[in-house]
Parts: C-alpha cells; structure tokens; sequence
C-alpha cells in the first residue's frame, strides 16, 4: 500500500465522521445514521498493516465519540477488534470480490455497535434499546455492506492514478526472432 493511500485512508476517516455529524441527509429520511468507519476498517485491515489498523481505530474511534454522545474512547476497542479479526485472516478472504467485500462490510457493521452496546452496558450507562433500536442497526448493517464496494472501488482508483504502477518488460520484444545457426 503507498502512503498517499495510507494518509488518504486518515482524511477519509475524517471526513467521513465529520459528514456523518453534520449532514443530516439519510439520517432524517430512514431514521438512522450510516456508520463508514466499519467499511474503513475492512478496507485497511485487507490492504494496511496491523499499525495502520491500530491507528485508524484509535483517531475513527476518537473522532467518532466526540462528535456523538458516547462515552470517549468506546468506540475504539470494537473498531479495533474489528480490523485485527479481518487482518489475521486476510490472506483466506477473496478481497477483490464485491460479494466478499459486502459480506465482510455487513458484519463488521453489525459488530461495532454491537460491541459498543455491550461495552456501554456493563460500563452501566443507561441506554434506550427498543424496536427503533433494531431498526437503526438493520440500517447501518444495509448502509455498511452498501459502502464497502464504493470504499473498496475508490481506494483502488486512487491507488492507480496516484500511485506507482511497475511495468513489466522483458529485454526482449515478441516481435523478434532470434536465429540460430551452426558455424
């Protein structure tokens, strides 16, 4: 992975909790708000190193919770077990498959809050789970396998133009041919 696409992963990170914090476009239309940093994390754990990993559940996690009302540094600990989950395995998972790359984004989307609801829960914090609840993590599930793909495309786009493309070439063109004569 290059480092423009490491350092682009960071800025997307941002910009992702920020838009999720101040765009309230799908939020008022479905009822819930689509979380991407579980896409984030998927695409990091298949391409970036385990520190990259670690990094990106540390700031996502950190800037998540202080642009919501959680608890700061909950959100960390899921994004994190997330990412090493996927990264440990990741030389068995077919990553350029968009069928893969939906299955993974549905789970780590229905795990992170699920971990942070447990982790809020036995911290003792009072939470209002009821139907609506469900409903709102049905949605960031559907919302999560949905953005993978487009995270997964985009990334790699970015990878192509901005990256550095090794060519392969032999010293030999296929167009010549080479003569053999006994002296």
């Amino acid at each position: 992975m290059s480092t423009q696409n490491t350092l682009m992963i960071y800025v997307a990170a941002f910009l992702a909790v920020f838009g999720q914090a101040t765009l309230p476009g799908l939020r008022d239309w479905v009822g819930a708000q689509v979380d991407l940093l579980p896409a984030l994390m998927v695409y990091t754990a298949m391409y970036a190193s385990l520190v990259n990993v670690g990094l990106l559940a540390v700031l996502g996690g950190m800037w998540f919770d202080c642009l919501s009302a959680n608890p700061l540094g909950i959100s960390i600990l899921p994004l994190f077990l997330t990412g090493w989950l996927i990264f440990t395995q990741r030389e068995l998972i077919l990553r350029d498959l968009p069928f893969a790359q939906i299955v993974l984004g549905a789970a780590a989307s229905a795990v992170v809050p699920l971990g942070t609801v447990l982790m809020l829960l036995s911290a003792g914090k009072g939470l209002l789970l009821d139907w609506g609840s469900l409903w709102q993590w049905m949605v960031m599930v559907a919302g999560g396998a949905a953005a993978t793909p487009v995270v997964f495309a985009v990334f790699n786009w970015f990878d192509r133009v901005f990256g550095y493309q090794v060519r392969t070439e032999t010293s030999f063109r296929a167009d010549r041919e080479i003569r053999r004569s006994r002296l």
